[in-house]
């Protein structure tokens, strides 16, 4: 397979990332996770598009709980206007009308298949109404610390064809942009879906555990959020071509100076 091809052995070893040999990996890897990290940047300081809706203060908080999971479970598109499919299909929270997704196209790592209808979207609004509201279902224990929260929450998201991406994108997106407490403490690694590829093959190892400990170690020394080697390492694992820019296109530019500190961690 193109994207799983590795590049010529050239002699680059870093205890960062044991699974390569090749710096031209290594070099790919290193750029990816700054534009990862700048697009955090992004999500927290100029959303684009819709997140800017999910991101105001001022609309209501399940209005925009919900259109940030309509957005990660459909995903943004590679287009001129990423969010024109999520925009035409939503629904608005009050009243209950889920969205009719027939035909609706779901971007690269959006969840939805043709065919399934809506039985995830009436499965994620069951489970917001057992706990009271999403906000309530979400939000957990207020002695919780936002690692905590985002692994609980990621665990009570599996709901039927909500994908580990899908889950992992919505909390980190409703933590970027001021929703709740929720910060990534890990990848959530384990299946067979590519970011968990990726990171077998760059950390050298394939039990979860140590993969974790292997990810939080490589984003610690380069100075990044840990859950920006989601979309990274995601990214890492396709064609050049295939890089997914999470709803910012052009606009995803990596800080300079984030960029020249990951190249040093990963001693290129």
């Amino acid at each position: 397979m193109r994207r799983l091809a590795r590049e010529s052995d050239d002699g680059y070893r870093s205890p960062l990332a044991p699974g390569l040999r090749a710096s031209a990996d290594a070099e790919r890897l290193a750029v990816e996770l700054a534009l990862s990290a700048a697009r955090l940047e992004a999500l927290r300081e100029r959303p684009p598009g819709l997140y800017a809706e999910v991101a105001d203060p001022a609309l209501d908080l399940e209005e925009r709980t919900w259109l940030a999971f309509l957005i990660a479970y459909l995903g943004p598109r590679e287009r001129p206007d990423p969010f024109a499919a999520i925009a035409g299909a939503r629904t608005p929270w009050a009243g209950g009308r889920l969205p009719d997704l027939a035909g609706v196209a779901s971007g690269p790592r959006g969840a939805h298949e043709p065919g399934r209808g809506d039985r995830t979207l009436a499965a994620y609004r069951s489970w917001a109404l057992r706990a009271g509201s999403q906000a309530e279902a979400l939000r957990g224990e207020p002695s919780w610390s936002a690692e905590r929260r985002f692994a609980r929450a990621f665990e009570r998201l599996a709901l039927p064809g909500m994908t580990r991406d899908a889950r992992f994108e919505l909390l980190l997106s409703l933590g970027a942009l001021g929703l709740y407490e929720l910060r990534a403490g890990m990848l959530a690694l384990g299946g067979t879906d590519d970011v968990t590829l990726a990171a077998k093959r760059i950390l050298g190892i394939g039990e979860t555990m140590l993969l974790e400990r292997r990810a939080a170690a490589l984003a610690d020394a380069c100075e990044v959020p840990l859950g920006a080697l989601d979309l990274a390492l995601y990214n890492w694992s396709q064609a050049p071509e295939g890089r997914f820019t999470g709803g910012l296109g052009a606009s995803l530019v990596a800080d300079a100076r984030t960029l020249a500190r990951v190249r040093t961690a990963l001693g290129l």
